[in-house]
C-alpha cells in the first residue's frame, strides 16, 4: 500500500499531479489517511465555510452547515440546493433536449434519439450554470434519485472516522 503526502493530494484534487502518480494513486489500494487528506485538499478548494462530509461528483458536495449543523446537497459556489436525503435534482435549473432541433446541439445530422422514445435532461446549478448531470430517459419517466449514501456506515466501517455532528 502507498502512501502519499498532503501535496500530492492537493495535487490531484487541482489536476496538476503527474499522470503515474495519478495511475498508482487511483489504482492501488487507499492508505487509511487518503478520505481526510481528500477532504482537506477539497475544503481548501472551496470559498464556503461549510465542512464538506462527502464529495458526490466533482463540483456537489454533502456538507455540515456551519450555521445550523444539518447537513446539505451544495455546490462549489455555495448554492445550496437541499437536505442531503432530499433529490437535488429537483432544485436545479433543468433543460430538456426534447426535439430534434436541441438533439442537434449534442449530436450529428441523423445521429440523434428518436425524442418520442428519449429525451437528455441537464441538470444546471441555478447560481453558477455549472453543469452536474445528465439523464437520457424516455419522456415520461421521473426525475432519477440516483443514490442517498448511507454516510453513518462509510465513517464508521470504511474510512473509520469520526462521523461529524448532524442536526435533523
Amino acid at each position: 500500500m502507498s502512501t502519499y503526502t498532503q501535496e500530492q493530494v492537493n495535487n490531484m484534487v487541482a489536476g496538476t499531479l503527474d499522470w503515474d502518480t495519478t495511475f498508482r494513486m487511483l489504482s492501488m489500494p487507499k492508505d487509511s489517511e487518503r478520505f481526510s487528506q481528500y477532504l482537506t485538499a477539497l475544503q481548501a478548494s472551496v470559498s464556503f465555510p461549510d465542512k464538506i462530509v462527502l464529495p458526490l461528483s466533482p463540483h456537489m458536495y454533502i456538507v455540515q452547515s456551519a450555521k445550523s449543523k444539518k447537513w446539505l446537497t451544495i455546490c462549489d459556489c455555495g448554492h445550496e440546493f437541499c437536505g442531503y436525503k432530499e433529490n437535488w435534482k429537483l432544485f436545479a435549473n433543468i433543460y430538456v433536449r426534447d426535439n430534434a432541433e436541441a438533439m442537434a446541439e449534442v449530436y450529428p445530422k441523423f445521429m440523434h434519439p428518436d425524442t418520442n422514445w428519449q429525451v437528455y435532461r441537464e441538470y444546471y446549478c441555478p447560481s453558477c450554470g455549472v453543469l452536474h448531470d445528465v439523464e437520457a430517459p424516455t419522456p415520461w419517466y421521473p426525475v432519477i434519485h440516483d443514490f442517498e449514501p448511507d454516510i453513518e456506515t462509510f465513517y464508521k466501517e470504511w474510512v473509520c472516522l469520526p462521523l461529524p455532528e448532524k442536526a435533523e
